[in-house]
């Protein structure tokens, strides 16, 4: 076997390789013509090969650069088609193959040897060796332990946690022969195995291939060494696209079908082992990448923190809106003179009167009423002066209000049967009057030319509704209409709505009792602070979704740039893929491995953007007195979620590029 070898074309029987002896063989190729384009032209490579490869054999295939003995060998290991002719493998025709059917054939029957080795970088000795059992569906502990008994079989013992760049060459080498082996490895290719190596390791070598030949493997040697080939029991010579030589060096022997692999995952198992694996791979990926990977996310994260800081921004200013409404009166209709806000004569119509609210306080659906004038006056109290806000209310005024006391109480109804001289004023009045930190109940003070007598103060109004931030003094209307305004009419009539009672139909019932005491005239209009609150939840909801459809636009933006640096890593990572699917990963598992990449990227893009959005909130808050940032769960997963989406749209056309790319051509780039 170690003498030296020349090359002497012998005459080819009508079809090389049969061996009356050797049985059916595992490889039959017949008529096989394998062509490229090239500048318009098409160059066949391989002319009408027909060959036959047995069992158990050790054959070599020799021959020049540009012969066609890489072609040839690419399309025996599945890595190729060819153009025309036919290829059994088993009995099995290939041609026939789909992709996932092809990446079967090679996860289970084919191994690899490769020149120039052709491991993963990211992953360690034992983890390049599993791969093949990982796509194969092979239970985790029995393939792991698998890929550490063959790594210690080869020498590779104290290295089973070193990536490949801490290993040397010779190293390297063995650790693709281990992964070659691992699911059995029943017909073993190699690609010049030793050109890359030294002498030593270049025997070593070829001794462990002769061991795996007298182990019953198929081993299929592509080189251009005559003293390579010459350990061969069998050569082919191969020139020009055409099989020229074919001889025995040894007589070959007949060898059973190899029975060898490893205990099977169930099947929910061996999907979620391949998800893991393209997980891993994609979090390796996007680290070893950080400042890309960052650049990538960054578009999301402005789109994401865009949506959620407007929701927060939208909802916290629309809670504060409702709770300044909620403060001047909860399900409150307040009824006006006129026919709108818009009416211009709506001061000369006086046809609301005390006699109204009383009729109203009667009925079953009213909590509480109040009639109400208003006016404004100068407000004196001993060398102080103030503009005030002067409002004639009834005893209930307080109640249909929700206004709260911080010193003193309200006036009766007996104070408002009597007109009674009686104030309630609020801490802006009283801040305003009272300067020298007088305690206001009990005190005398002037509006106008008619004294009163401060028996409350309440907290200030939320700054809602007319006079909100004036100094307001409240007396009994009927104070107010006798002693200071001298009118009869009232301005409003505020109605608390009984919280059992439906707001709808205690408007069409007030309507109706007012309409016909006003002798069928419609002199009056009602406003519901219900519909107020409604009014500004759909405005609030608009302005959110025209904000936020600006923001989605940064989405999308960020989206197209997740997908064209995705684009750019599969460029990047095409030999990447060329070894995954030559080692037996499906198109689906080249696809989920991206995508997972595209979707970890907008999913972390999305919880950065959230960070982000909190900080500016807390930024905001401090730099913006009274800015109110309310957050939902709901909004944050919304945008999370939406971020994903993102992700797999945009992650969906690089994935589908990498799990389309030919095997052949993948492994050929650098």
């Amino acid at each position: 076997m170690n003498r030296a070898f020349t090359l002497e074309p012998q005459p080819l029987s009508p079809r090389a390789g049969r061996s009356p002896s050797s049985g059916e063989p595992i490889i039959a190729i017949s008529g096989l013509v394998r062509r490229f384009a090239a500048g318009g032209e098409s160059v066949s490579v391989l002319k009408g090969v027909d060959l036959d490869i047995h069992r158990g054999e050790m054959v070599a295939i020799i021959g020049q650069s540009g012969s066609g003995k890489s072609t040839l060998m690419n399309i025996l290991g599945c890595l190729d088609r060819a153009s025309e002719g036919r290829y059994l493998f088993a009995g099995k025709d290939v041609g026939t193959l789909d992709a996932d059917e092809l990446a079967a054939l090679r996860r289970e029957h084919f191994g690899f040897i490769f020149q120039r080795y052709q491991l993963l970088p990211d992953l360690d000795a034992v983890e390049n060796v599993e791969v093949p059992a990982v796509y194969a569906g092979a239970d985790a502990a029995a393939r792991r332990q698998r890929a550490i008994d063959l790594l210690t079989r080869l020498g590779l013992g104290e290295r089973l946690d070193h990536r490949p760049n801490a290993l040397s060459g010779g190293q390297q080498q063995r650790v693709s022969v281990a992964r070659a082996l691992m699911n059995g490895g029943e017909v073993i290719l190699a690609d010049e195995p030793t050109g890359a190596l030294d002498s030593r390791s270049g025997k070593e070598l070829m001794a462990l291939l002769k061991e795996l030949h007298g182990d019953g493997h198929t081993i299929i040697i592509v080189t251009h060494d005559p003293q390579i080939a010459a350990q061969a029991e069998r050569v082919i010579e191969i020139a020009d696209g055409e099989i020229v030589a074919d001889r025995h060096n040894v007589e070959p022997r007949r060898v059973e079908k190899r029975q060898e692999g490893i205990k099977p995952a169930a099947n929910w198992r061996h999907g979620l082992d391949r998800t893991g694996e393209a997980l891993r791979m994609a979090l390796r990926a996007m680290g070893a990448h950080k400042l890309r990977t960052f650049l990538t996310m960054l578009g999301i994260i402005i789109g994401i923190a865009s949506v959620v800081s407007v929701v927060a921004l939208g909802q916290g200013s629309q809670q504060t809106v409702l709770e300044n409404i909620a403060s001047i009166g909860t399900n409150t209709i307040n009824v006006y003179p006129g026919s709108g806000f818009g009416d211009m004569r709506s001061g000369r119509v006086r046809t609301l009167r005390p006699t109204d609210a009383e009729a109203l306080a009667g009925q079953a659906y009213a909590d509480s009423v109040t009639p109400q004038v208003s006016s404004n006056a100068t407000v004196r109290y001993r060398n102080t002066a103030s503009n005030a806000s002067v409002t004639g209310v009834g005893a209930d005024f307080f109640q249909v209000n929700g206004r709260s006391f911080t010193a003193g109480s309200g006036f009766g109804a007996d104070s408002v049967a009597g007109m009674a001289q009686e104030a309630v004023i609020d801490q802006t009045a009283a801040d305003a009057i009272f300067v020298n930190g007088e305690d206001p109940v009990g005190e005398v003070i002037m509006l106008s030319k008619v004294p009163v007598r401060v028996v409350g103060v309440v907290a200030n109004s939320s700054g809602f509704g007319p006079g909100g931030n004036s100094a307001n003094i409240y007396v009994p209307y009927t104070a107010a209409m006798s002693r200071i305004l001298g009118q009869s009419w009232l301005n409003s009539i505020a109605v608390r709505i009984d919280d059992d009672f439906d707001t709808a139909q205690a408007e069409a019932e007030i309507t109706e009792l007012l309409t016909r005491l006003h002798g069928g005239n419609q002199d009056f209009f009602l406003q519901n602070t219900d519909t107020i609150r409604e009014t500004i939840q759909s405005t609030s909801a608009t302005l959110a979704v025209l904000i936020s459809t600006i923001a989605i636009i940064s989405l999308v933006v960020g989206g197209i740039g997740v997908m064209n640096i995705m684009l750019v890593s599969v460029s990047e990572r095409t030999k990447e893929i060329g070894i995954r699917m030559a080692v037996g990963a499906r198109r689906s598992d080249i696809m989920r491995q991206f995508l997972i990449e595209a979707v970890l990227v907008c999913f972390a893009g999305g919880a950065a953007g959230v960070a982000l959005s909190f900080a500016l909130g807390h930024g905001l808050s401090i730099i913006v007195e009274g800015a109110r940032l309310a957050y939902s769960a709901e909004s944050i997963a919304v945008a999370i979620l939406s971020a994903s989406l993102i992700g797999v749209v945009f992650g969906f056309m690089p994935a589908r590029s990498a799990a389309r790319l030919d095997p052949v051509e993948a492994l050929a780039r650098e």
